[in-house]
């Protein structure tokens, strides 16, 4: 059973309720204690494979059923679609949202299909980058059949860190007949790669630095290797449109290339060994920035788990081209333009440096979704690790309450009376009285005095005001 699959407190709680049954005599035909159903309810143990086969003996229990709140992405999935600026007066919270999906999932599901059929909603959700964006987030971004065959591969190439190029070069050779060889930029102008099946070649630009070198290879063996699981993977996924399963093809290609060369157990020791050090992981793993924050978004091995974060990559002009929510549950990233306020943008300023921050949300002010308090790290990067390409701020976060330990968190306060106020960019941001502000906020009245200029460009209606 897929590992997202194991926890089905909802789905056992209606079939008890469809039963006429209480907690108690449930658990005796299940042969377990009312308290640990009760756990199970309320989704705090996952269920075993001896409870499931009993409920599959007892009750005609279809594991299918566990799905069902796949299709709208979970707690994180309708709390993204609560961050929408028209609920951003009701203060919804995770709690409530959990609450609801537990109580009447069937009622979560039809207000989150109201949602996605609204006309403006439905133009986004048929954008094929949206839709493959989606998918990663119903998977949480953590594929676990694919970093256990990732790892499976790593610990038979026996990659190592100083000689993972190596090892992936040989391999490459020896099971491919694919040599590599490096091209002068005039040669491969406007391409990273090139699988050259005439010379059997893999040729790379000179102008990729050496992590992207690696991942490169890392690249072309998991197309060779792995293609059979990753297409079973996107041929699970609903996409009506083509592109949209191209776009998480490509998705799931990377992820293997990352897993092979961070592979997963080998990886968080190393994280929990260090204080989740970037700059010592780095090093470790030959890996970059962007390729280190990306790995941090995937680690949710049931029983192996790491440090929930979310990661975005960020232009000059604020304007958000990736963004993971992972397990963070980080639904504040849904707006296409960030804060002016927060690092990810001053990080521009400082592109030498790793910047940190400890930011909060008012209320409100992150889409509805109640008061969120954050630790955050950027630094800028070379768009596909292009020593001449464009530049992009990337940005790790992690809820302040786990941060503490973390290496870069020494010496910085995570109190949320001392985080600085950051919004989902300025139509999205009901945070009064920036002087960074741009626009005002969608959904709210505008107030104008005659007798005073205030501070700030725009004065609205807080939360709860009349217009």
């Amino acid at each position: 059973m897929a590992e997202q699959s194991l926890f089905a407190g909802p789905a056992l709680r209606r079939l008890r309720k469809r039963e006429g049954l209480t907690q108690g005599t449930m658990a005796t035909r299940l042969g377990i204690s009312p308290s640990y159903l009760n756990l199970l309810e309320r989704n705090r143990r996952p269920v075993s494979a001896r409870v499931m086969v009993r409920l599959v003996e007892v009750f005609a229990f279809d594991p299918r059923s566990l799905r069902e709140d796949d299709s709208i992405g979970g707690v994180d999935g309708l709390m993204r679609r609560l961050a929408d600026e028209r609920f951003s007066d009701l203060g919804i919270d995770r709690e409530e949202v959990d609450e609801l999906l537990s109580a009447a999932p069937h009622a979560a599901a039809a207000l989150a299909r109201l949602y996605d059929r609204a006309p403006g909603v439905q133009a986004q959700a048929d954008d094929p980058l949206v839709a493959s964006r989606r998918e990663i987030e119903r998977w949480r971004n953590h594929f676990a059949d694919l970093d256990s065959d990732a790892e499976r591969l790593a610990d038979e190439m026996r990659l190592s860190r100083g000689d993972i190029g190596t090892a992936l070069t040989e391999r490459l050779r020896e099971r491919h007949q694919l040599s590599v060889r490096i091209l002068p930029r005039d040669v491969l102008p406007d391409a990273r790669r090139r699988l050259d099946l005439h010379a059997r070649q893999i040729q790379l630009s000179e102008m990729l630095g050496p992590e992207s070198r690696v991942f490169q290879l890392a690249l072309q063996l998991a197309r060779l290797e792995t293609r059979a699981q990753i297409d079973a993977v996107a041929k699970g996924a609903s996409f009506e449109d083509e592109t949209a399963r191209r776009f998480f093809s490509r998705h799931l290609e990377a992820y293997v290339a990352a897993a092979l060369i961070m592979p997963y157990g080998r990886f968080l020791r190393a994280c929990d060994a260090t204080g989740y050090d970037l700059p010592v992981l780095q090093r470790r793993f030959g890996v970059s920035f962007e390729q280190l924050a990306h790995r941090l978004t995937t680690l949710q091995r049931v029983g192996q788990r790491g440090l929930p974060f979310f990661m975005v990559r960020i232009d000059r002009a604020g304007q958000i081209s990736k963004r993971f929510a992972g397990a963070s549950g980080a639904a504040f990233m849904e707006g296409e333009h960030s804060c002016p306020l927060w690092i990810a943008t001053k990080s521009f300023e400082r592109p030498a440096d790793l910047l940190c921050q400890t930011v909060r949300l008012q209320p409100g002010g992150s889409g509805g979704t109640g008061a969120s308090h954050w630790f955050t790290l950027a630094r800028i990067v070379a768009a596909n690790g292009m020593q001449d390409a464009a530049r992009f701020s990337v940005v790790l976060g992690l809820d302040a309450a786990l941060a503490s330990d973390l290496a870069q968190a020494r010496g910085h306060s995570l109190r949320e009376e001392e985080a600085d106020w950051i919004g989902p960019g300025c139509r999205n941001c009901f945070v009064p009285d920036c002087h960074q502000r741009s626009f005002p906020p969608r959904g709210r009245a505008l107030s104008f005095d005659p007798l005073q200029h205030g501070a700030t460009p725009f004065q609205f209606a807080r939360s709860g005001e009349p217009g």
